[in-house]
């Protein structure tokens, strides 16, 4: 079964830090661009950073602002997605899609997940204290 799978979401306080991981299940992300995304109670998609698989060619939208890192783990066919100093407005569930045939940049900038060929059911990010 070809799947994504989000983890790593929860409650933390501002000014904390998440891990967030992507697995990729049932295919090999080697040909994909992997984005994180993330969607706030009405509105809109987000692009946060996104990665070749392939190469490790990365993308920063200014979304967070230098507060994500993102990186892969080749052997274990997963993404993740460190933040940092988390604000309540970082509050949303956040996403991990695999685009075929974009580049980092068009990946990081689509505005919806139907954009991509797979995407993972969300994890939720709640920062407040």
């Amino acid at each position: 079964q070809v799947q994504l799978v989000e983890s790593g979401g929860g409650l933390v306080q501002p000014g904390g830090s998440l891990r967030l991981s992507c697995v990729a299940s049932g295919f090999t992300l080697d040909y994909y661009a992997i984005g994180w995304f993330r969607q706030a109670p009405g509105k809109g998609l987000e692009g946060i950073s996104c990665i070749n698989f392939s190469d490790g060619v990365t993308y920063y939208p200014n979304t967070m602002a230098g507060r994500s890192t993102i990186s892969r783990d080749n052997a274990k066919n997963t993404v993740y997605l460190q933040m940092n100093s988390l604000q309540p407005e970082d509050t949303a569930v956040y996403y991990c899609a695999a685009g075929l045939g974009l580049s980092v940049r068009e990946m990081c900038t689509i505005t919806n997940l139907y954009e991509t060929a797979f995407w993972g059911q969300g994890t939720q990010v709640t920062v407040s204290s």
